[in-house]
């Protein structure tokens, strides 16, 4: 019994020394390699941890199956009762955690599709009359097909070309399914606490593919940057301001803003974190492209049913 106490406990602490290392892993791979890390790494760790409760949970459960009285279970761990119990409380407490979150996603994801009422159906995209500079990747809903939400904000931010690159990055969400990476490290977070700082380190990565993808959409790295950079996104926040909403992987955010270093580099040369000393990580010395002022200055849009928070950090 004190070998298999040992192994459940070495499954609930694995995850606070996994989770730095996985994140560590994932600045190291290209952005879809490291989503699927960080991913994976969520939903191992989650099932992990739930495993081991449900078996503290079921050990009283499995003394009687094999009819050995609780009496004389007791007996030889003492604290057979009590951890079984707490192991039961802990799961009944991140099982209503797990069902507020989803319902809260579901919530807001039916409230941002209301704030879209007035906009503008063009091809795969939804024009909102809104002079703040926004633009996000919304999913479906209810037979309805995601789309691309912007402002005619936005429209006027960008010339021509820079909206295409726009266009591929949100589109890319879509495509990619990110509103649904993101939300699974969002549960994830639920089970155990160690794993909360996967889910910005994954909208990270989630960004910095869809920067790649937008770059190969139009051909030219320099203009994706450029238009990166000019873009003015802001972190969706939940209504009364409670932490970030788990469906705005999709927000057009600024390069440099968001921690992303847009290189005007070649095409083997990604889209990537940057260094301690704020230097886009590229092959040519870490030159990334960023005008001065980009994402500065910027008002955060207002839309109906969702609340926007300052800019990025």
């Amino acid at each position: 019994m004190t070998l298999v106490l040992a192994v459940v406990m070495l499954t609930m602490v694995l995850p606070w020394a996994a989770v730095p290392a996985t994140r560590r892993l994932a600045v190291l791979l290209p952005p879809r390699e490291a989503c699927a890390a960080l991913t994976g790494a969520a939903l191992l760790l989650a099932g992990g941890t739930v495993a081991a409760l449900i078996g503290l949970f079921h050990v009283p459960f499995l003394a009687s199956l094999e009819q050995i009285p609780l009496s004389r279970a007791a007996a030889e761990w003492p604290a057979i009762v009590p951890v079984a119990a707490v192991a039961g409380a802990v799961l009944a407490f991140q099982a209503v955690l797990l069902v507020r979150r989803w319902y809260e996603r579901r919530s807001m994801l039916a409230r941002a599709w209301a704030s879209t009422g007035d906009a503008v159906p063009d091809g795969d995209f939804l024009v909102v009359p809104d002079s703040e500079p926004q633009a996000f990747a919304l999913p479906g809903w209810r037979g309805r097909s995601g789309r691309v939400v912007v402002t005619t904000g936005m429209l006027k931010t960008l010339g021509p070309a820079e909206r295409e690159v726009l266009l591929g990055h949100e589109r890319a969400h879509l495509t990619g399914r990110h509103h649904l990476w993101s939300v699974t490290a969002y549960l994830a977070a639920a089970v155990h606490p160690a794993l909360r700082p996967l889910r910005p380190a994954l909208d990270f990565h989630l960004e910095r593919w869809a920067d790649e993808s937008a770059a190969s959409a139009v051909g030219d790295r320099r203009l994706a940057a450029t238009a990166i950079a000019r873009g003015a996104g802001r972190r969706v926040r939940r209504e009364g301001g409670q932490g970030a909403w788990p469906l705005a992987v999709g927000e057009y955010r600024a390069g440099p803003a968001a921690g992303r270093s847009p290189a005007a580099a070649g095409p083997g040369q990604a889209f990537g974190p940057q260094d301690a000393g704020g230097r886009g990580r590229t092959g040519d010395g870490g030159d990334g492209l960023r005008p001065a002022g980009s994402g500065a200055g910027v008002r955060t849009p207002r839309v109906r049913g969702v609340r926007r928070s300052g800019p990025p950090g």
